[in-house]
């Protein structure tokens, strides 16, 4: 890959992992939910599991959607079903005051993020697009392994700075009333989200 292509790859890398989206959501509210030490394996599941598909993805599943366009929107449809699950979690969680915010409920592991990936329409948009505009056609292990470093590497900073905002958050959401009212916004914001995809 050219200097000028990977730089074009980094911005469109940035610009796509810091904007709102299903990921970044569910960040900021186990940011303010859970703290930052207990969502790290959240984030680092993100980061990791977005450039295992990326990877993946370069590698032949975008092949397999081309030759079977159903398959992607069944799995878009189911993904936007998951995450409308997901975002009822959110709205319902009843925490405690902030006090003891950060010793009950349970954030996302590792694992569950990791996998959540493949069920998120935005990072399937991402990963498609990254190797559809930024690779050629039929690209080799080594630019495919460059495409999903990229992401990891601008992922990494981008998602954890909702975690970070979601943490300074927690300081006013201080009762349950507030915090309920966030919640419940951020379930709204997730299934706002999912318009731009599902249209």
């Amino acid at each position: 890959m050219t200097f000028t292509l990977i730089t074009a790859l980094f911005g469109f890398a940035l610009i796509s992992s810091i904007t709102p989206g299903p990921n970044n959501l569910m960040l900021l509210a186990s940011g303010a939910n859970f703290g930052l030490r207990r969502t790290l394996p959240h984030i680092f599941g993100v980061t990791i599991g977005h450039s295992f598909m990326v990877a993946m993805v370069g590698l032949g599943l975008m092949q397999v959607f081309t030759a079977f366009p159903m398959a992607y929107t069944v799995l878009k449809f189911a993904s936007v079903a998951y995450l409308l699950y997901l975002a009822s979690k959110i709205a319902t969680n009843t925490a405690p005051p902030k006090a003891s915010i950060r010793n009950t409920g349970t954030p996302l592991t590792f694992l569950q993020a990791a996998g959540f990936q493949w069920v998120n329409p935005k990072a399937w948009t991402m990963a498609l697009t990254a190797i559809s505009v930024y690779a050629p056609p039929n690209p080799d292990l080594r630019t495919v392994l460059t495409v999903a470093a990229v992401f990891a590497f601008t992922n990494l900073p981008s998602i954890s700075s909702w975690a970070l905002l979601g943490r300074e958050m927690s300081r006013f959401l201080h009762t349950p009333k507030r915090l309920r009212i966030f919640n419940i916004t951020a379930a709204v914001l997730l299934v706002g989200s999912l318009f731009p995809i599902v249209r």
